[in-house]
Order: structure tokens, then sequence, then C-alpha cells
């Protein structure tokens, strides 16, 4: 397995890109798959401390909040309405029947 090295999340994500193309590729062997998958899992967990570890200015928070923000409001704006719920009344109950 390959010395961790890797400090920056950019040359993390660089890494499992290689890593993906390597496993992806007909030439690589199940071995060398296998000790690149333990390889990505190391690095995925050195990935989470960097995001862990990272502390945001107060205007980064405010503009990440309203980003966040705005893509709510979008989400929900393209979300069709159901006034009646996810299945609306009849479908709530099957059993039930309306002549």
């Amino acid at each position: 397995m390959a010395e961790m090295t890797r400090n920056s999340f950019e040359d993390i994500t660089t890494r499992m890109d290689e890593i993906i193309s390597a496993v992806r590729s007909k030439d690589t062997s199940l071995e060398r798959s296998l000790d690149l998958f333990d390889e990505a899992i190391s690095l995925g967990s050195h990935a989470v401390e960097l995001v862990d570890s990272f502390d945001l200015s107060p205007s980064e928070a405010e503009q990440l909040e309203a980003a966040g923000a705005s893509d709510a409001s979008a989400q929900e704006a393209s979300e069709p309405e159901d006034p009646d719920g996810a299945f609306g009344e009849a479908g709530a109950d099957s059993s039930e029947h309306v002549d």
C-alpha cells in the first residue's frame, strides 16, 4: 500500500481518480484491486478528517448557509404539490372503495 503522503483534499481526490482508473482496467489483478481498495479506504478516512477539522470563517459560514437555503427552496419549488399528502386520501388505505 502507498504511504500516506497526501496532505490536501485535492491530492486525495486526484489519487482516488487514479485508483478508480486502475481498478476499472482489465489488466489490474484482483489482488492489486484489493490493495487499491484498501488505499482508497485510507484516503477516504483522511479526507473525512480534513473536512471535520476545517473551520469556516463567519463570512464563509454565512455564504454556505445562504447557498443551502437557496438549494432547499429551489428543490421545494421543483416538487409537485400534493395537497392530500404523498398518496392522497384514497391511496392511504387501498381496502376502501368509493361508490
